[in-house]
């Protein structure tokens, strides 16, 4: 299948909205971009790429996705690659023993919370969310599969925000980005 073209789906699927959650942040609404079957259908084999060789074998034991927006993305590229989806929650939101982890956001600060039994210890985990910023997110939920003795293999994420530097937060992570502003 021949890769689309990841900026022109972007310009047209995704908008942005001024201020939100709070002035001065220009979120990423992603809502027209999942409504649209092939559009939704590019971005998940796309993402979905990050977590094969390159004969398009699986090379990961399971698909992670951070709160909220990651689950959207993580559970259908965990069906798409055959493995299993693990959701990376806010305080209180997992029912068994769970590692935490708090960090900071671009825009505020936060914890996530992984069960400790979610991953196996030796195992390889694909990280899924929408947009990578200030790499917060992302970095604290490498401490939490590290926490459960896994490793991750890389991060795949729809959007990244170079001008905020989240690659810096990574320490040399593999990073698929369908799009990088």
């Amino acid at each position: 299948m021949t890769r689309p073209d990841f900026d022109a789906l972007f310009d047209r699927l995704i908008r942005d909205v001024p201020d939100f959650p709070k002035p001065g942040v220009t979120f990423k609404d992603i809502t027209p971009l999942l409504a649209d079957h092939e559009g939704f259908e590019a971005v998940i084999d796309g993402l979905a790429d990050a977590g094969r060789d390159g004969a398009g074998n699986t090379v990961v034991d399971a698909v992670i996705g951070m709160e909220a927006r990651g689950f959207i993305l993580a559970a259908p590229v965990a069906l798409a690659l055959g493995v299993g989806f693990v959701p990376v929650r806010k305080p209180g939101k997992l029912p068994s023993a769970t590692y935490s982890v708090s960090y900071a956001l671009e825009y505020g600060e936060a914890i996530l919370e992984l069960h400790t039994d979610a991953i196996k210890p030796g195992e390889r985990v694909l990280l899924v969310d929408d947009v990578l910023a200030t790499g917060g997110t992302a970095a604290a939920t490498v401490q939490l599969v590290e926490r459960c003795g896994a490793g991750v293999h890389a991060l795949a994420v729809l959007m990244e925000l170079s001008f905020l530097h989240g690659r810096d937060a990574l320490d040399g992570l593999d990073l698929l980005a369908l799009r990088t502003l």
